[in-house]
């Protein structure tokens, strides 16, 4: 199989770390040019991109985009790890009302400073957080800002509660569901959690390692691969004259007599573009300047070669 070049929208199970995922794509591709867009930890299931190929130069840009998620919070129960696989800290009756609990929810709504969880890969003097948590150790976190979007109470059964919640990147559902415990009073940790989306990637359209399998054996995988560009699907797209090809693959700077607008010009208010030669490949994203009389390179994924997917 040749190397491909895009996304997979892939659904983690329960149990496997995100790098299981990446390794077990690896094999079933037999490439090694694959990256994930955003760490789900073991126990969570949910909507996990995968870039193949050029797509990883556009991994970071997945990976700052917002995230949706649903989760079980169990009031009454603090744990180590801030879910319900850790150890148990402390039980707490919940005492709380649902009327109180919608409140406190709501009150995360906007941007908050969040405290990251020990048990987490985040790294402190070169060695990361939950290898000291395993030693036994605590060690001061900086808080880092976060938003909610969204936060909705979906189901309330107590000591149980299930929510939905959209946020920016970096944020920790378990750290969320113990802050709420923590200013309803009762401590809480997160029960379970599905994300459903993380970007333009939705839950319905996932596929699990093995549906992947299945496909890639029936040379069916571009059925299922999003192509580099559909990550920039709601930029304006232009085309370069062919004079102008040579200049664009080598990413200089083009002026607006090199290049052509699909459609109608764009707006006032637009930056970026997808940029595509004259033969309709995929060359990269570009962005206006100089009063919008040159366009400049933000990110190329062209190489030479005609985009495979």
């Amino acid at each position: 199989m040749r190397p491909m070049n895009g996304i997979l929208n892939i659904r983690k199970e329960p149990g496997w770390t995100s790098h299981d995922v990446v390794a077990k794509l690896r094999r079933i591709l037999g490439q090694k040019r694959i990256g994930h867009t955003g760490t789900l930890d073991p126990d969570a299931e949910g909507v996990l991109p995968v870039c193949l190929g050029k797509a990883t130069r556009a991994a970071d840009m997945l990976t700052d985009q917002t995230k949706t998620y649903e989760a079980v919070l169990l009031l009454g129960v603090e744990t180590d790890t801030q879910d319900a696989g850790g150890k148990i800290l402390d039980r707490r009756e919940v005492v709380c009302t649902p009327e109180e609990l919608s409140e406190c929810v709501h009150s995360f709504l906007g941007e908050q400073l969040q405290i990251p969880p020990m048990y987490s890969a985040l790294k402190k003097d070169g060695k990361k957080l939950y290898e000291l948590a395993r030693e036994g150790k605590t060690v001061e976190r900086e808080p880092r800002k976060v938003r909610f979007y969204e936060i909705t109470l979906l189901e309330t059964d107590l000591p149980r509660a299930k929510i939905r919640v959209t946020c920016s990147k970096g944020t920790y559902i378990r750290t969320l569901c113990s802050d709420i415990g923590a200013r309803l009073g009762c401590k809480a940790c997160m029960e379970h959690l599905v994300r459903t989306r993380s970007g333009g990637f939705a839950l319905e359209d996932s596929r699990t390692v093995s549906q992947v399998e299945a496909l890639a054996e029936e040379g069916r995988l571009g059925e299922i691969l999003y192509p580099v560009d559909w990550i920039f699907r709601e930029y304006p797209a232009a085309r370069t004259e062919p004079e102008a090809d040579r200049a664009a693959k080598n990413g200089n700077l083009l002026q607006e007599s090199q290049f052509r607008w699909e459609g109608n010009p764009p707006g006032a208010g637009t930056e970026n573009l997808r940029l595509y030669d004259s033969a309709g490949v995929f060359l990269g994203l570009y962005r206006l300047q100089r009063g919008r009389k040159w366009i400049r390179p933000v990110k190329m994924f062209y190489d030479g070669q005609e985009q495979q997917t």
